[in-house]
C-alpha cells in the first residue's frame, strides 16, 4: 500500500517532520510518500494562503493517481481543497482536521482545538460545524504563534502550545485536545505526557484512517459530488 502525505505549503522541513510522524504509526508494508506544495506559500495562515496552495495540491494528486498511489492525506488543518482533491483522485483522501475531530469524538465526549494564530480560529470553527461536531467542540483556541515558529528551535512555541492545552483543560472542561496544525505533529507524545489528557494529531490519525479505508477496499464515490471534473 502506498499513501501520499501531502503538505500543501512549500516548507520542506515541515514536510519532513510530518512524513516522519506518519511513518512511525503505519503498518509494516505501508509506504509513506511525502510531498511539499509547489508555487505555494511557506505556511498557510488564512484564506488567501489556503487558496494559493490548492493548484499545486491538485497537480500533485493528479500525478499520484497516475503513479498508482492508493490514498492521500492532505496535511494542513484547514483541509484545503478537499472536495476538489476527491474529484481528481480515485482513492480515499482525508484532511487532518476532519480525521482528528472525528477521532476525538470517538474517544471523548468533548474536545477543544489548539491552533497557531487567532485568524485560524474562525476557519476551524466553520470546518468543525461542517463536520457536524460543533456540539462536541468546547472551544477553538489559539496559542498565538506563527506556523513557522514550530520549525525554529528555541522559539518557545511548543511551551506555548502546552500552556494553551492546560488552559483548555482547566477552562473548557474538555476531555481531549486536538492539535490544530500539522506542524505540531512531532509534539504529540510530549504534550500528552505534559498535560495528562489525550492529545490528538491529525496527521497520524488521518494516515491510519486512510490505511484502514484502503485496506477495506474502499474508494471515493464517483457518483455525484465527487465525480471527475467536467472537461470544458
Amino acid at each position: 500500500m502506498k499513501i501520499l502525505v501531502m503538505n500543501p505549503n512549500s516548507t520542506t522541513s515541515m514536510t519532513d517532520k510530518i512524513v516522519e510522524s506518519a511513518r512511525q504509526k503505519v503498518s509494516v508494508g505501508t509506504t509513506i510518500i511525502g510531498a511539499s506544495g509547489t508555487d505555494a506559500p511557506a505556511s498557510i495562515q488564512g484564506h488567501h494562503d489556503e487558496a494559493m496552495s490548492v493548484p499545486g495540491l491538485i497537480r500533485r494528486l493528479q500525478q499520484a493517481e497516475a503513479e498508482g498511489i492508493d490514498g492521500v492525506v492532505v496535511a494542513c488543518f484547514d483541509d484545503p481543497g478537499i472536495g476538489a482533491c476527491r474529484e481528481v483522485f480515485s482513492g480515499p483522501v482525508l484532511g487532518i482536521c476532519e480525521a482528528a475531530v472525528k477521532a476525538a469524538s470517538m474517544i471523548s465526549t468533548s474536545f477543544s482545538v489548539v491552533t497557531t494564530l487567532p485568524r485560524s480560529v474562525p476557519v476551524i470553527e466553520d470546518l468543525i460545524h461542517g463536520y457536524g461536531l460543533s456540539h462536541r467542540c468546547r472551544r477553538v483556541r489559539s496559542a498565538a504563534i506563527p506556523v513557522l515558529a514550530l520549525e525554529e528551535p528555541g522559539s518557545g512555541a511548543r511551551e506555548k502550545v502546552r500552556d494553551e492545552i492546560l488552559r483548555a483543560v482547566h477552562e473548557d472542561n474538555c476531555e481531549a485536545v486536538v492539535l490544530g496544525c500539522a506542524g505540531m505533529a512531532d509534539l504529540t507524545e510530549w504534550l500528552t505526557k505534559e498535560t495528562g489528557v489525550p492529545v490528538i494529531d491529525g496527521v497520524t490519525v488521518a494516515t491510519r484512517m486512510v490505511e484502514a479505508l484502503v485496506g477495506c477496499g474502499l474508494k471515493t464515490s464517483k457518483v455525484g459530488a465527487y465525480a471527475a471534473p467536467i472537461q470544458n
